[in-house]
């Protein structure tokens, strides 16, 4: 999926998790090496983000799945 062709959603998800990653001043390799996920490729759009991966990210960052849906939500209905 391109970034052209990605939902609001989802790009809403990869702004999200970027945020996350940077506000914790963690690079990519740090993210990685932790988790396992290539964040970079999820940030540059070019891998999409399972519920799983999602799960994952979220227990790294210490943020739930429903504090990070929520903000998406509440983004994309502003």
């Amino acid at each position: 999926m391109t970034a052209k062709a990605a939902s609001p959603l989802l790009l809403e998800l990869i702004r999200r998790l970027k945020a996350l990653r940077e506000r914790r001043r963690l690079t990519l390799q740090q993210v990685y090496e932790a988790t396992g996920v290539h964040i970079g490729r999820i940030e540059a759009n070019s891998l999409n983000v399972t519920i799983t991966t999602l799960a994952t990210l979220c227990r790294y960052y210490q943020v739930t799945l429903s504090e990070i849906l929520e903000q998406i939500e509440v983004s994309l209905e502003a």
